[in-house]
């Protein structure tokens, strides 16, 4: 098995971490009822995709 012979600096290791962080979600707005949902899916306030009701969300009056 493969040993290091030497320690990483913590430059080094720094950089090698450097890409690791959290993105914030992509989110677009809601054609019908103007909520933000993400993309290419189910909207999760008034359960329409693509122009039509694909779930029936409580709550959710007909507008």
């Amino acid at each position: 098995m493969a040993v290091p012979k030497k320690k990483k600096s913590h430059r080094k290791q720094a950089q090698r971490r450097a890409h690791w962080k959290l993105t914030a979600p992509t989110l677009v707005e809601c054609p019908r009822c103007r909520s933000m949902k993400r993309p290419h899916h189910v909207c999760p306030t008034c359960g329409h995709y693509d122009g039509r009701q694909v779930l029936k969300v409580a709550g959710a009056g007909t507008e």
